[in-house]
């Protein structure tokens, strides 16, 4: 069951866990819809994992808000993990759409990326950082969902990063102008603060809505706020597409059915 309407704030018992999701998703989708109104990075399955020139290996792992362990690599754009690509999923696999990209819930499967947790694969990528961005996802399912997790809050964290916003997101050369002119007028933070950035936690869930070669459509699901004694969870729409062998984030066009409230992970697949 979903609730697509707004919740009414003096029916919701708020909390960290509320926020964490609310935060998020009230930022993906004023930063998405008010750069997409108008409609090559490198990739490659199976590539060797490697780590840039910031510093490999991990410092000591913190807990999030809800309690839930989280990696500090020595790299701030993260660390990819050793791949396996004879893991990866195939079309004839019936759990092609459903399964979980292998090590997420391992240690290092989720580390804190410039304030945001984001989830790293042993079987689906990234694969390596090339210019403080994560790169190198599989073309499966469990790729596009790992992109757009990594994409989605790293953008969040830092919606000043052009590189991350030109390279991984479709867009047009007049969704670039816009993008620009709001640069110059200071309106995108270089960094989200902290008091930010905590709240973008991992998500509990996915769900692969539905799938082809050069297009995917995911939903990621974030524990929200409790409503009459009920957990809800915040489920939020992304558009993936496949381009110029990795895949990139498609902004939306407007905010409806962007997210609604969810009562239930049947269906969903859990990290």
């Amino acid at each position: 069951m979903s609730v697509k309407e707004p919740y009414a704030r003096d029916r919701v018992s708020f909390g960290v866990i509320a926020s964490a999701a609310v935060v998020v998703l009230i930022v993906v989708v004023g930063l998405f819809v008010y750069f997409g109104r108008d409609d090559a990075t490198s990739g490659g399955d199976g590539a060797p994992a490697t780590v840039g020139a910031a510093g490999e290996g991990f410092g000591t792992p913190e807990v999030d808000i809800l309690g839930r362990r989280v990696d500090i690599p020595n790299n701030p754009a993260g660390q990819p993990l050793p791949q396996d690509p004879t893991r990866q999923r195939k079309p004839t696999d019936p759990d092609w759409l459903t399964a979980a990209p292998e090590g997420t819930t391992a240690p290092q499967g989720w580390q804190r990326v410039y304030g945001a947790s984001v989830p790293f694969s042993t079987s689906d990528g990234p694969t390596h950082i090339e210019d403080g961005l994560a790169v190198g996802y599989s073309h499966t399912p469990q790729g596009a969902v790992l992109a757009a997790a990594q994409i989605t809050y790293r953008l969040n964290a830092r919606p000043a990063d052009r590189d991350l916003y030109v390279r991984q997101v479709r867009v047009s050369a007049q969704q670039i102008a816009a993008y620009d002119k709001a640069l110059s007028q200071d309106k995108l933070p270089e960094q989200q603060p902290e008091k930010v950035t905590r709240y973008f936690v991992a998500s509990d869930a996915f769900k692969v809505e539905n799938y082809a070669d050069d297009l995917a459509i995911i939903q990621l699901a974030a524990r929200g706020p409790v409503v009459d004694g009920k957990q809800l969870w915040a489920a939020l729409r992304l558009v993936m597409v496949w381009d110029a062998g990795d895949w990139r984030l498609k902004p939306a066009t407007s905010n409806n059915t962007q997210t609604e409230y969810i009562e239930s992970m049947n269906g969903w697949t859990k990290w």
